[in-house]
């Protein structure tokens, strides 16, 4: 990075701030609306079943959407896109927030997760554009992004409890423009330029595509409780999905300029790291949907204390991506940090399993959700480094693109399962305590075979003595220091 693009030296760190931030608010976007489903299913007629596309919608444009984010931060410039990406989601906060019905709603959602989608790999480059040619300052930039994750997480989990007790539910998305105005004030000041490459095309088709097929994928399982998995309409939307999906594979393959370059997960443990990263979303976010359900339509819990009770679980996940997942990377390497870490997960979800109609948030929440939020601390941080380190330096934009993608995609496919598996046993029947703890138990064993099935993965795929680990593992020791 020359001289003329670059900021001045001394407002790299208010960079990395609002990179950090850009991060904080992509994780508090999902999260901030967990608090606030009970109200918006009730003024917008959602039913339990069809609750979760309130997330999905969010999740399924950032997840589809994430690769056309990296391939556009390479073809356009990382600052370019970041910038767009934040106009897009203020104007998603407005419609979801305005929205007096279902279909507003989700189009709302949906343009916010599509400008997400812009922001969340351009920021990666971005700070790999600022701190990459420092390795002694990388490690802790990207340790204080890592935990702007979680921080967004807490915060989303408490203001929503504190706007939809105090003020009302819209306003979860409102809180967002304020800061969009803010940040893009401030990108033209401390963002590297960077350079467009010409003569490259964008595949949009392919983005369509990939988008399309995940969205049909996730319908179609939600769906399946209400008409039948045996039904023609879940096999025929799943169908479409499969055709969808893999017609995006083959035209990756022999795209002249694809969004993804489908020879990069030849790259050591590139393919092992984002396969954890997506059984790791898919374990992790039904815990935290069905947790806030659980809460507030089984406990009892209001708006504030529900995001309340969330409040120790997130604040470990930080503390530990601070604090406690580099010294044991460091420790012990990325391959056994985060079979630790997804083991510790499963172990956390399975105790979440024996919540009762009667229970208490001392018993049968807290300890299990702690467990569970040390294994997500210690799982994440490795998966994130390994994938993104793998790749060449010209494709930063590509890795980090690909890494959110499977992170997103298991977070949607996840939560879809779940859904239905916890529909199946119950959790439908509102009103009845008994029968949606059964289901929302269900749904935790569900969670929890995910993670250990990520876990065993992990053991098998991840290779233990690369460069890349070893890279990883230096920057794990630096960071410790």
């Amino acid at each position: 990075m020359s001289a003329t693009t670059s900021p001045a030296a001394n407002r790299r760190w208010l960079g990395l701030a609002v990179i950090a931030a850009a991060q904080f608010m992509v994780i508090m976007d999902t999260s901030i609306i967990g608090v606030a489903l009970p109200k918006m299913q009730a003024e917008l007629g959602f039913t339990q079943e069809n609750l979760s596309w309130v997330f999905n919608a969010y999740v399924v444009a950032l997840g589809g959407l994430l690769l056309l984010g990296g391939k556009l931060s390479d073809v356009l410039g990382a600052r370019r896109v970041f910038s767009t990406g934040w106009v897009v989601l203020l104007g998603g906060s407005l419609v979801a927030g305005l929205a007096g019905n279902v279909e507003v709603e989700l189009l709302g959602r949906a343009i916010q997760g599509a400008g997400s989608a812009l922001i969340a790999p351009a920021a990666l480059t971005l700070l790999f554009m600022l701190f990459g040619a420092n390795p002694k300052e990388l490690p802790k930039a990207l340790a204080l992004y890592g935990a702007a994750a979680p921080a967004g997480g807490t915060a989303g989990v408490f203001l929503g409890g504190v706007i939809t007790e105090y003020l009302s539910w819209p306003w979860v998305f409102f809180i967002n423009i304020p800061i969009a105005v803010a940040i893009l004030a401030l990108v033209p000041s401390v963002m590297p330029a960077g350079g467009a490459a010409s003569g490259r095309r964008v595949d949009l088709l392919g983005a369509l595509t990939v988008t399309a097929g995940l969205g049909a994928a996730v319908y179609a399982v939600v769906q399946a409780p209400e008409v039948g998995w045996d039904s023609g309409q879940t096999w025929g939307v799943l169908a479409v999905a499969a055709v969808l999906l893999a017609g995006f594979v083959i035209g990756q393959a022999k795209g002249r300029d694809p969004l993804v370059r489908l020879g990069i997960f030849r790259a050591p443990n590139l393919a092992a790291a984002n396969l954890a990263q997506l059984l790791l979303g898919a374990a992790w976010i039904p815990m935290w949907f069905f947790l806030n359900l659980y809460l507030q339509q089984v406990l009892g819990y209001t708006a504030f204390p529900s995001g309340a009770a969330l409040l120790p679980m997130t604040l470990l996940i930080m503390i530990g991506m601070i604090a406690l997942a580099p010294r044991v990377l460091a420790a012990i390497g990325p391959k056994a940090a985060t079979v630790t870490g997804l083991v510790l997960l499963a172990a956390g979800l399975s105790w979440l399993a024996l919540i009762d109609p009667d229970g208490s948030y001392a018993v049968d929440v807290l300890p299990a959700s702690l467990v569970a939020a040390l294994g997500m601390s210690l799982a994440f941080i490795p998966t994130l480094g390994t994938a993104i380190g793998a790749a060449r330096p010209e494709e930063g934009g590509l890795a980090s693109g690909i890494v959110n993608t499977s992170y997103q995609i298991g977070s949607a496919l996840g939560l879809a399962v779940m859904t239905a598996i916890a529909a199946a046993n119950g959790a439908d029947q509102l009103g009845d305590k008994a029968a949606l703890t059964d289901g929302f138990s269900a749904a935790f064993i569900g969670a929890a075979i995910v993670a250990g099935v990520g876990a065993l993965a992990t053991l098998a795929l991840f290779r233990s003595a690369t460069g890349g680990q070893a890279g990883a593992e230096d920057q794990a020791q630096q960071l410790a220091a």
